[in-house]
């Protein structure tokens, strides 16, 4: 079943049948002051794709223009130099003497 997006002001609308998708929209412009922006392509640093299979969600634009920001475009990648899979424990280990630190 292959569902659309539709970007109406600061929503997202969706629907698998494009008839009811325009009705809702008509019936909440009836009731509100609305812009109907078309189909979705990006939205809160989410770029959106569409294919045959469904869609495709990415944020690499928004990590590219937060390291552009950051003044690190140019900057290589590198593995995290720390162990990822840490083994905490729960109840060993030293407590921190200001937890809201870390709240």
């Amino acid at each position: 079943m292959a569902y659309l997006l539709q970007y109406v002001d600061d929503m997202i609308i969706t629907d698998s049948s494009s008839a009811l998708l325009q009705r809702i929209i008509a019936e909440l412009q009836a009731e509100f002051a609305l812009k109907d922006m078309g189909n979705l392509h990006f939205f809160l640093g989410v770029e959106v794709t569409r294919s045959a299979s469904g869609f495709h969600l990415s944020q690499a634009q928004y990590a590219e223009e937060l390291l552009d920001r950051a003044g690190m475009s140019n900057c290589r990648p590198i593995s995290t130099p720390i162990d990822v899979k840490p083994k905490l424990s729960t109840s060993s280990g030293e407590l921190v003497p200001d937890p809201s630190e870390y709240r």
